[in-house]
């Protein structure tokens, strides 16, 4: 009755032309650290809201806000080229708050396409988050949840893991997890601690769903032959592994690439997917103390110089 149900109700908000459309063989899914993605209003919730504010040491303005909504949109207009068909769900991290979200559906070129937003608030101390869009017309947001990551039973001041139930028009399930774990503030050591942290909340959350087909993405601070990853061994298999032993990357430090952003997945959906890093060509800017090129960033150092994010995306594509 379940199913039906959700079968029922994609014919009815898509109509049975749209419902037919987006049964498909395939999927797109992304993943995209978006780097302080701030509006330019300052509510008091912090030294970065300060921070992003007309006001605040960025001097971040309404235009410099909304040029990043656009570049943000052409962005995802680009990969909707490049992979023949638009995202079907998009993982974010570095969000301030659904309002950011609001804007950059309704402001920019994605008012015309049909996507949700799932989002909570997090006790992040920056006052960031993780959220995800989704197409209205491919699949139903079913269930929504969150993980907070806890040490000595105490909840930690970061980003919660953010978990979606989505249903697709051909009454599959696929669960959907977000994550964007601890940084290495402080020494690599001393907050490893937190990013194992993290990765146990992954795997209790993992653990606690009763479907097969999960897809976890983030940022997770860490390469994937790092020791946190073992905690969720058996339970996910990470797509990122083989791009990492590559050499490919989704930051670039002094000169080489790092890939702390990556898709792992259910063991069912390990012979399905393709993981691959995506370099935007009008994203990408020349580094000239290490030769190469590099993700454009909003700011270099307290220096606007219009980007979007020190990260690429990432792109999982599943067939199903």
């Amino acid at each position: 009755m379940k199913i039906l149900i959700c079968v029922i109700w994609l014919m009815t908000v898509t109509g049975m032309e749209g419902y037919c459309r987006s049964v498909s063989d395939s999927l797109v899914v992304v993943f995209w650290n978006l780097e302080n993605f701030f509006d330019h209003v300052d509510q008091g919730t912090g030294e970065s809201d300060k921070e992003f504010s007309s006001y605040g040491s960025r001097h971040w303005s309404r235009k410099k806000f909304q040029t990043k909504c656009d570049a943000v949109a052409k962005s995802i207009m680009w990969m909707g080229d490049r992979y023949g068909r638009m995202p079907d769900l998009i993982g974010l991290a570095e969000i301030e708050n659904k309002g950011v979200l609001t804007k950059l559906l309704r402001t920019t070129v994605l008012r015309k396409h049909d996507y949700g937003i799932v989002h909570h608030d997090s006790g992040d101390r920056r006052g960031i988050d993780v959220a995800i869009l989704y197409r209205k017309s491919v699949m139903r947001l079913e269930s929504e949840s969150l993980k907070t990551p806890e040490t000595d039973g105490q909840k930690l001041a970061t980003r919660d893991i953010l978990h979606a139930g989505m249903c697709l028009a051909d009454s599959s399930r696929l669960d959907f997890i977000v994550n964007h774990h601890p940084s290495k503030y402080g020494g690599e050591k001393e907050s490893e601690g937190r990013r194992e942290a993290a990765m146990t909340a992954l795997k209790e959350l993992c653990d606690s769903l009763e479907n097969e087909h999960v897809i976890a993405m983030g940022d997770f601070n860490d390469t994937p032959d790092a020791g946190s990853f073992e905690i969720i061994e058996g339970t996910l298999v990470n797509k990122g592994l083989p791009l990492h032993e590559r050499g490919e990357g989704t930051i670039r430090y002094e000169g080489k690439w790092d890939l702390i952003d990556m898709f792992m997945v259910s063991p069912s959906l390990a012979g399905k997917t393709r993981m691959e890093v995506c370099r935007i060509p009008f994203l990408m800017t020349w580094e000239k103390k290490h030769p190469g090129e590099k993700p454009l960033r909003t700011y270099s150092g307290p220096r606007y110089i219009g980007g979007v994010s020190d990260h690429c995306p990432i792109v999982l594509k599943i067939g199903l």
